[in-house]
């Protein structure tokens, strides 16, 4: 039997090795997807065209959940040390006088500062080290993927070019990571989306010792003309952002001119630019992100200008999300129609954020339609008025948004949403709650749970933590009184799916989302090196 004659969920004796996973792309979204399969017991191979990572900056920051993902991933340890944690946003007029600030505290729902910067290079290395640490990941770096032969329910062939010629792998799943220019989204059929929102932007990155006026926070310049933005991403690290002109070119002087406004160029001799690039800025999502086995993540599934931050950070959100489901699919047997809760429970989201972006980018440059030279002569009023510090504070408010209602979201005040991450008591040391957890379901109570909640928690696998002995200052038990709530069952993801309301015996829904998860076999015992020391 050849390849071609196989059928759905046939593999050609001896015709290529088979893998559970493989994953089309090595960048951030694809290597922390490989991480949170390896740490669940998923083997996958990672493909990536490139000899090594690409050196230059180019994302440089995150939120607090997306710290947490890195928990998850097993390197936020690590990544602490190359991290700064910056103060907030602060939006300026034209004549960089402020129009509205926004601070971002030390400590978010997450357990982590709620804005961090961080240089991707740094980051990718990170996660590149953790990945060969893991005798799960294979990485085939200087692999250029050419084919992805989709099936409606069984493997799916994936043909690569490397050092030995023409390859072939069978995969249970592939997942594309493949950025922007995505193979794997043509081999799907997928198609973008446009969300009208394309400009030509410049970024710089530079290097100094100088003293560079800055707020320890991300500066957004509200200026028709000249929109910009600028940030401190390291000790000696800064990037700024200029819209320009149609056919602009900037050279050093013009450069010079506009970054006068942060720090003086002329008295500066580090002044070092690591990285000058043009960008176009656009705003796109896929029109499907799945066939079959086939799922589409990062810059494969949705574009987003830049003026929130969360680029990279949808692309994270995407592998948390879609992992933990696979590994249950794969491992435990679960229904295969958890699958499908991917797409519907992360698209709405990114569509939000970019939407929000492109809000905070008109805010910032007074749109681009036909109206748009009308309304720039008045941006600079606008710009003092409650609207823009309102899109501001919205795109704030709105990174960690509430998952629609679902099948893997039952209707209550906290289904859909995070379980807060305080510092815990594990026999008399302080550690983050989800380093107690590990890395399946859990459930959180605060009341003596009746045997069929033991039982139905035992058939998911969950860890049950009683929240009133955690030793977290009480912020789990409020968290759970404030949502109406005795217990929170809470997904491998750490969002809720359903609770045990106030005075109830049992969950909202169990007969909605049970069939989906709960299965005849024994739930995989955590991997090796998963904290699971009790709560004391």
């Amino acid at each position: 039997m050849t390849a071609e004659q196989a059928g759905p969920g046939q593999v050609p004796p001896g015709s290529a090795r088979h893998v559970p996973v493989v994953i089309v792309g090595a960048g951030p979204v694809g290597v922390a997807a490989a991480l949170l399969l390896a740490r669940r017991g998923v083997a996958c191979v990672v493909l990536e065209r490139h000899r090594d990572l690409y050196p230059l900056p180019r994302a440089v920051a995150m939120d607090d959940e997306v710290r947490r993902i890195l928990q998850a991933a097993g390197i936020h340890k690590e990544f602490a040390r190359v991290a700064r944690p910056a103060r907030g946003l602060r939006l300026l007029d034209g004549r960089h006088r402020a129009i509205a600030e926004f601070p971002r505290s030390p400590q978010g729902h997450h357990g982590f500062p709620r804005t961090s910067m961080f240089d991707q290079p740094e980051l990718e290395r990170l996660l590149r080290d953790a990945l060969a640490r893991r005798p799960e990941c294979e990485l085939r770096s200087g692999s250029e993927v050419t084919g992805i032969a989709p099936t409606p329910d069984g493997p799916v062939r994936v043909t690569f070019r490397g050092d030995h010629g023409e390859e072939h792998l069978w995969a249970e799943a592939v997942l594309g990571c493949d950025g922007a220019n995505s193979l794997v989204r043509g081999a799907i059929g997928a198609v973008w989306e446009d969300l009208r929102f394309e400009e030509r932007w410049t970024v710089v990155d530079v290097r100094t010792r100088a003293d560079v006026r800055s707020w320890e926070g991300v500066d957004q310049v509200c200026d028709p003309h000249r929109p910009a933005t600028f940030m401190r991403v390291g000790e000696d690290r800064y990037r700024w952002e200029f819209r320009l002109r149609e056919a602009e070119e900037l050279d050093f002087e013009r450069l010079r001119e506009l970054v006068a406004p942060w720090v003086d160029v002329s008295s500066a001799d580090d002044f070092h630019v690591v990285r000058q690039a043009q960008y176009t800025f656009r705003a796109r999502i896929a029109d499907r992100w799945r066939q079959g086995r086939v799922f589409l993540l990062g810059d494969a599934a949705h574009l987003t200008p830049p003026f929130v931050g969360q680029g990279l950070c949808a692309g994270l959100r995407d592998a948390h999300n879609l992992t933990w489901k696979l590994a249950h699919v794969f491992q435990q047997g679960a229904d295969g129609r958890l699958l499908e809760t991917y797409e519907r429970e992360r698209k709405p989201h990114a569509r939000h954020m970019i939407r929000l972006a492109v809000a905070t980018g008109w805010a910032m440059t007074g749109g681009q339609d036909r109206l748009a030279a009308l309304r720039r002569t008045a941006v600079g009023a606008l710009c003092r008025t409650a609207g823009v510090a309102g899109v501001a504070g919205a795109a704030d408010r709105c990174f960690s948004r509430p998952l629609p209602p679902g099948p893997l979201v039952r209707r209550s005040r906290l289904a859909g949403t995070f379980c807060p991450q305080p510092w815990v008591s594990v026999e008399g040391a302080r550690t983050r709650l989800d380093d107690v957890l590990g890395d399946s379901f859990a459930l959180l109570t605060a009341v003596p749970l009746a045997p069929s909640l033991c039982a139905l928690a035992e058939a998911l696998g969950a860890r049950i933590v009683d929240a009133r002995k955690t030793g977290d200052d009480g912020t789990l038990a409020m968290w759970l009184r404030g949502g109406r709530a005795d217990a929170a069952l809470l997904r491998p993801d750490r969002v809720v799916l359903d609770v045990l309301p106030q005075g109830g015996d049992a969950f909202t829904d169990a007969a909605g989302w049970a069939p989906l998860l709960c299965t005849a076999r024994r739930p995989a015992p955590p991997p090796s090196g998963v904290r699971e020391a009790p709560i004391r």
